[in-house]
């Protein structure tokens, strides 16, 4: 029987060939993957092996670093911008009224029904006449009494006028007389104030409306008892229209608003809903509150809505939008291509070489997706819109998603200028296929002459200049043209769309909405005629 020591001592010998085998497979699969996957790309994805010519351009290649980013990105335009102060606001009446009875009585009839329009003087209920037409009859029969007794005095003062005149009666009879005349004068004109009385109560038996507008609910049934002092009183009468919206700004924002309102100017302001979507109303700023609250450091500013189509109601919350200016030719990207970090407030610029580089910016303004730059981008300037999150200063990106045209070349099924389709080698890097409209060699519909190669070299050859043919066919493209040809087409087509030859709707738009509707329109015009190519 071995001794125990040994039979110990042979079991990490027998282990060590299972160690070799195991790590001369980790060697083999990691250099299979190194040689076959990891520096080997894909035909015309644009990514070349180490220390080899990729398709698309002449760099020196390299590892996952030189790979390009793919990104959507889109030119800096031009345009207008309209400049909002935006606060929180509550709709309040212009009027509101408590319909009370001014006289005590039965409620005979009620002639409203709830929730009804009126207008001024519209009769609302009735109440029981008969008390006041039996005080109005008194209040005359006591006046033709005071009347005879006034009669037959002022007959008694001429007799002893007369009298007097013979000298047959004492002076103060003739004095006496005469005062009792403007007693019952006196009594006359008080009689005539009770039938006044009377005949007013006689009026109040019949409630009209004070004001038009919009009833609320009946507080008292008929056949009740009503009073002058009651609290409730028989309904509520609101005015909807016109109706107004005070709303609160910064005390900060205050000046610019007051220089407007101390001009004369009109300033447009706008009334949506709660979740900030839906526009209610549109109407003008009427005044601002005479002081600053200082809790909170705002004002208060008061709209007027005509409401015609009573969109606005009493005590509703509204968020309201106020225009005080309109920048004029302003640059503006989409909001989404702005990033935030240490560098602050920046953008990535796409190069014609393939390359962003970083660009800090100023923002300015924003309306709708887009916002307005104060400094940083020129309009025609290509930024990434989405995929920023992976780039970095000097990265290269595979740009898609662009409409054809623009700077660099950088298209969407098609080679442009500075790019090469998968016959040939450009200068910025791998291009698309070139699109069915040329791949006769043919130049694509709408005319140009081609640039960059010949014709009849085959597929990708035969672009129009400054960018691609659209998938429809034709050359060229919006962003290619200059801000001032841009300006100019645009002026076309706002007009086009001021004449309704695109429908009613997206002639309520501002602007920025129009040109992304237009966008809407052009792309789903350019999904329908795809593939139908060069003719």
């Amino acid at each position: 029987m071995p001794a125990p020591s040994s039979a110990h001592g042979s079991s990490p010998r027998r282990l060590w060939p299972w160690i070799v085998a195991l790590v001369v497979v980790a060697a083999a699969a990691g250099a299979y993957y190194y040689f076959n996957i990891y520096t080997k790309a894909p035909a015309g994805d644009g990514v070349a092996a180490p220390g080899a010519k990729g398709a698309g351009g002449k760099g020196k290649g390299g590892r996952g670093g030189d790979r390009p980013v793919p990104v959507v990105a889109t030119a800096a335009t031009t345009g207008d911008v309209n400049v909002y102060l935006a606060g929180l606001g509550s709709v309040t009446p212009v009027a509101t009224v408590v319909v009370r009875s001014r006289i005590d009585g039965q409620l005979m009839r009620v002639l409203f029904k709830e929730g009804q329009a009126v207008r001024p003087g519209d009769l609302l209920a009735e109440i029981d006449s008969r008390p006041y037409e039996v005080q109005l009859a008194t209040a005359e029969g006591q006046m033709a009494r005071d009347q005879a007794l006034l009669k037959n005095a002022v007959i008694d003062a001429e007799r002893y006028r007369v009298l007097l005149a013979q000298d047959s009666i004492a002076r103060q009879q003739v004095d006496t007389q005469e005062a009792l005349v403007r007693q019952y004068e006196a009594t006359v004109k008080i009689d005539q104030a009770a039938i006044d009385t009377a005949k007013l109560q006689l009026v109040y038996t019949r409630i009209v409306a004070p004001i038009g507008g919009r009833l609320g609910l009946r507080q008292v049934d008929p056949g009740n008892m009503v009073r002058s002092g009651d609290a409730n009183g028989l309904v509520v009468i609101t005015q909807l229209q016109p109706i107004t919206v005070v709303f609160m700004i910064p005390e900060d924002a205050l000046p610019p608003v007051m220089a407007k309102l101390r001009a004369g100017a009109k300033l447009t302001v706008e009334a949506y809903d709660r979740a900030d979507k839906v526009r209610l109303a549109s109407g003008m700023l009427l005044t601002a509150d005479n002081q600053i609250d200082p809790a909170t450091g705002t004002v208060k500013l008061k709209a007027q809505f005509p409401n015609a189509d009573n969109a606005l109601f009493p005590s509703q919350f509204a968020n309201v939008r106020m225009l005080v200016d309109v920048k004029k030719g302003a640059t503006l990207v989409p909001s989404a291509a702005i990033q935030r970090g240490t560098p602050g407030t920046f953008v990535y610029v796409v190069n014609p070489g393939g390359t962003v580089s970083v660009r800090k910016i100023s923002a300015g303004p924003v309306q709708g997706a887009f916002t307005s730059i104060e400094s940083g981008i020129a309009a025609g300037e290509v930024v990434v819109v989405d995929g920023g999150d992976r780039l970095r200063e000097g990265a290269r990106v595979d740009v898609a998603g662009r409409e054809a045209g623009g700077k660099g070349g950088f298209r969407k099924g098609g080679a442009g200028k500075g790019g090469a389709g998968p016959a040939g080698e450009g200068k910025g890097g791998g291009g698309a296929p070139a699109s069915p409209a040329s791949q006769d060699g043919s130049p694509a519909k709408g005319g140009g002459a081609p640039q960059g190669g010949d014709a009849s070299k085959g597929p990708g050859a035969a672009t129009e200049q400054g960018g691609a043919s659209s998938p429809g066919g034709q050359g060229g493209g919006f962003q290619s043209l200059t801000p001032e040809e841009r300006a100019k087409r645009w002026a076309e087509i706002n007009a086009r769309i001021d004449r309704g030859e695109f429908g009613e709707e997206i002639k309520k738009l501002h602007e920025e909405e129009r040109k992304q509707k237009m966008r809407e329109l052009r792309q789903k015009r350019e999904a329908a005629g795809g593939g139908k190519g060069a003719q």
